[in-house]
């Protein structure tokens, strides 16, 4: 399955390369939800309150109304986390905040599945050079992609793995790092990073994982099959 993704940053829709350097921005939403209609889910990512420089909670609830949607961003209580789904969203991304210094935060990972429901919560893992990354990909944690799904899997019903490294460059994502990751949990699997095929998306569905794709659509790389 394609999962098309929405960023927004300033109130419009943005593409950011490896989640710093921003490559387009649109300032028309409405023309993006109109092409996504009749998508299974969209993904929908609140850039300014993941960064913690203010939200974009409005035009996120306005496009929950209007599509399918998986929404991430800034979730780092169990109570905000709740709220985006009371807002709208049939699930939540939660990244940074399901990990310490450590490794995987267990007790922050059981409190977010008892607020929202396991089978709601996709745990973000996001990975650079093997590693996952947090606090918007600026630091990495001693614990392995594989490893960190491993260990998230009671507490969530979904796993998005984005593979940072290669990360809107469209030049394709490393499969066997998303196969990794794959082997190691039962949970539903999506996959984001480079992604501009649709080759690369059925060999993906191919193995049981979802495609995100952002960068690809937008530049008109990527066309959506009817």
């Amino acid at each position: 399955m394609l999962i098309p993704s929405i960023d927004l940053r300033g109130g419009r829709v943005v593409q950011l390369v490896q989640g710093r350097r921003q490559a387009l921005a649109f300032d028309d939403v409405e023309e993006w939800v109109d092409k996504f209609a009749g998508s299974a889910r969209v993904q929908v990512i609140d850039l300014d309150a993941a960064m913690g420089t203010g939200d974009n909670r409005e035009i996120v609830a306005r496009i929950c109304r209007a599509l399918p949607c998986r929404v991430g961003g800034g979730l780092r209580t169990p109570e905000a986390a709740a709220a985006a789904l009371d807002a709208g969203a049939r699930e939540v991304i939660v990244g940074s905040a399901l990990f310490s210094a450590e490794g995987v935060n267990d007790p922050f990972a059981e409190a977010v599945a008892a607020a929202c429901g396991a089978a709601r919560i996709i745990a973000a893992v996001d990975a650079l050079a093997g590693r996952v990354a947090v606090k918007g990909w600026k630091e990495t944690l001693a614990i392995s992609p594989a490893d960190a799904a491993r260990r998230l899997e009671p507490w969530c019903g979904g796993v998005l793995y984005t593979h940072i490294d290669t990360e809107g460059l469209m030049g394709g994502i490393d499969m066997a790092a998303v196969r990794a990751v794959r082997d190691a949990t039962s949970r539903r699997m999506s996959a984001a990073g480079g992604i501009a095929t649709w080759e690369e998306i059925d060999a993906l569905e191919a193995i049981g994982v979802d495609a995100v794709i952002g960068m690809a659509v937008y530049t008109g790389t990527l066309r959506l099959r009817g």
